[in-house]
């Protein structure tokens, strides 16, 4: 799948009237940390709190009258149920989101506040399973990831990116199905190619790491506390652009995604969610690799962690690092 700048510019046009242009932000603090210049894209601003929002709609109006008239069905226990219920409550549209029983309290409330009718299913091989079943009786299937539409509405952000930062020349952006980072590559290595594109994985997810090693998509068993990077595959077109493109591919731990998810909400008065916090981890990493002059973007991609799972998280750190 090759998703093209006018791909994306398309997207661009048939959902920003649905959708939010996030700001972006200098980061004196943090730049003063990593010794660059540092930017935050703030895509946890979006609806429904995630970027899942942009490509949602761009799946649902690709579609057509005809068949959204049918209905729509979606799987997924975090922030693409939430853009899915967001999207089909702003459009109308009757929407059932499979959800693994484990999934997020507040991304289940969430999902059906928005507007969606919400399945619980034991896990998500049977929330899968019944999604096939509703895609035989006629409703559109939806996926988080693996869809054109849905990249190419990811690339958007790329796009606003470059056009409040003109000298980018790094940016990290988090992985979990990879439908994030295949937007963002086919975006700004289209239009500005000597950009720098890094990913990140949780160590306790990787991913896209084993697919890249592999050369070949690889399933996992994912462990990490950040659910939104719990992708047990990544899709062919990621992988490929990753393999193409990527600078590099950092892993960090959940203790590492923790402290940066703590330094936002204390330094930065923000509170993303682990996956968003990961590229901070990540930077911290390669902070050897950027110069001075460099500008480095983080794209902070969500905040749909609850009050609760912070705090959790909070403890946990404290727990094994007393001084933290």
């Amino acid at each position: 799948m090759t998703i093209s700048l006018d791909d994306i510019q398309r997207a661009a046009d048939a959902a920003s009237h649905l959708t939010i242009r996030t700001s972006q932000r200098k980061a004196p603090k943090l730049s003063a940390r990593l010794q660059t210049n540092v930017e935050l894209k703030l895509e946890m601003a979006q609806h429904s709190g995630s970027f899942k929002t942009r490509g949602a709609f761009h799946q649902m109006m690709s579609l057509g009258e005809a068949a959204l008239g049918k209905g729509v069905v979606a799987v997924s226990g975090g922030n693409f149920a939430r853009a899915v219920g967001y999207c089909s409550g702003a459009l109308g549209v009757d929407a059932i989101v499979c959800m693994p029983e484990n999934a997020p309290p507040g991304s289940i409330e969430a999902t059906r506040e928005y507007g969606a009718s919400v399945e619980l299913l034991p896990d998500a091989v049977a929330a899968f399973a019944r999604a096939d079943e509703w895609v035989a009786r006629g409703r559109a299937n939806l996926h988080p990831f693996d869809n054109r539409q849905q990249v190419a509405g990811n690339g958007i952000v790329g796009l606003e990116i470059m056009e409040d930062c003109p000298q980018l020349t790094d940016i990290i952006v988090s992985i979990g199905g990879g439908g994030l980072i295949a937007g963002v590559i086919s975006a700004i290595k289209a239009t500005k190619p000597a950009v720098r594109i890094w990913g990140v994985e949780p160590d306790t997810a990787p991913t896209m790491q084993r697919s890249l090693a592999a050369g070949e998509l690889v399933n996992i068993t994912p462990a990490s506390l950040s659910k939104t990077l719990g992708a047990p595959f990544v899709s062919q077109t990621a992988l490929e652009l990753c393999s193409a493109h990527l600078e590099n591919l950092i892993l960090v731990s959940d203790m590492d995604m923790i402290a940066a998810q703590q330094y936002f909400i204390e330094h930065e008065e923000l509170m993303p969610e682990l996956a968003a916090a990961s590229t901070l981890a990540a930077a911290d990493k390669i902070s050897d690799r950027l110069s001075p002059d460099d500008r480095l973007v983080l794209l902070i991609c969500g905040c749909n962690d609850s009050p609760a799972e912070v705090a959790g998280f909070a403890e946990f750190l404290r727990s094994q690092d007393p001084q933290a």
